[in-house]
């Protein structure tokens, strides 16, 4: 059995692969996997980690704003589009494999749509409530269409009926109990916040996580763990050297251990990646999602909302974020314990806490077929 995997880009379309991949190499240990992706992006350093075949084409996306930068890089882009096409169909026709796989990002583009012209068997699985524009284009071409979130389905015109997977979450976030977690970390029964904005960080979010630690660092009254990401660490520790912190704040570039983290909190405070969202549904907890404004199609807005439309979440828009705001939100939270609860109880409503396996049974029916 040969299966082989395109997408890339970001940690959102690579991550649902690579844990496909590896539930079925739990399956199937003598299966073959291969992968393609573009060569300057994540994808290039991930996948040979994991110890998978990896074949790169050169691929971009279109801009859509016509100004003289842009209409140049569109050319460039229809050109990647064109010798992209070439290249697939050759790589698919050498490597020949069983099933292909799309999880969006531009290259999955070119490999799905050729395969399927090809006559191999084809999927592709969506992580978003907004879907992305490969994805759309790709959709009427492909064999079976998986959605991490029904709402997304409205979102396709779909020539079939879609399977609603959810997405892949890492296993280890469930494998530890709130008990468990506060006790590595040395807290008591008092609320524990958990705060980020991303790896690299997220200005505006630290901003007002800032004002939301000045305000409650003095009375104690809760314990917060915060990770600032890469090129925000210095700039918040120099905000808050006028204030002497408690030992009940945690600041972080970057939380490493985010299943004990996790497992600990009682609210969290994030951005709304679908991965993001999948995990707190998951592991059951009440968020506030203030969604990236700098993304394609504003897909995170689109999957936060579904987090707010489910009683999970409540949704703060960054135009609309401020210090003030974080806090009368946290505190509304907080002081009511029943509404947490109810939080907590509707996210594991929405949540799909076995999307790997519900994903491999869609292949292996495809591949029987």
């Amino acid at each position: 059995m040969h299966i082989l995997f395109a997408g890339g880009g970001t940690a959102g379309h690579i991550n649902p692969a690579l844990a496909v991949a590896g539930y079925i190499k739990e399956k199937h240990p003598d299966a073959r996997i291969s992968y393609i992706g573009t060569a300057k992006k994540l994808e290039a350093k991930l996948v040979p980690e994991k110890g998978y075949d990896f074949y790169s084409i050169e691929v971009s996306g279109f801009q859509r704003s016509f100004t003289p930068v842009n209409i140049a890089k569109n050319v460039k882009a229809a050109v990647c589009a064109v010798t992209a096409s070439v290249k697939a169909r050759k790589l698919l026709k050498k490597l020949n494999p069983d099933l292909v796989v799309g999880t969006g990002g531009y290259v999955s583009g070119p490999v799905l749509s050729q395969a399927a012209k090809l006559g191999f068997k084809t999927a592709i699985h969506e992580q978003n409530a907004y879907p992305g524009i490969t994805n759309k284009m790709l959709c009427s071409q492909v064999d079976r269409v998986m959605l991490a979130m029904k709402e997304a389905e409205n979102r396709f015109k779909l020539n079939k009926k879609p399977d609603i997977v959810g997405n892949p979450v890492r296993p280890e976030l469930t494998k530890i109990s709130r008990e468990e977690a506060r006790a590595k970390l040395g807290f008591d029964n008092r609320p524990v916040i958990l705060s980020f904005g991303g790896s690299l960080g997220a200005e505006k979010i630290n901003n007002s996580v800032c004002e939301l630690i000045k305000y409650h660092n003095e009375s104690e009254k809760y314990y917060h763990i915060h990770a600032t990401g890469k090129v925000g660490y210095e700039d918040m520790v120099a905000k808050l050297s006028d204030i002497k912190l408690s030992e009940n704040i945690d600041l972080r570039e970057y939380i490493k251990d985010m299943d004990v983290c996790m497992a600990a909190a009682d609210v969290v405070i994030c951005r709304a990646g679908a991965i993001t969202l999948s995990e707190l549904a998951v592991c059951r907890k009440p968020s506030i999602l203030i969604p990236s404004p700098y993304v394609a199609e504003n897909h995170q807005f689109h999957n936060a909302m579904t987090l707010k439309n489910a009683g999970a979440a409540e949704v703060i828009e960054e135009k609309e974020l401020s210090g003030e705001k974080l806090i009368s939100t946290v505190e509304a939270m907080l002081s009511d314990t029943n509404k947490l609860n109810d939080m907590s109880i509707n996210a594991q409503k929405v949540a799909i806490d076995d999307a790997n396996e519900r994903i491999y049974k869609v292949l292996m029916e495809l591949l029987n077929s």
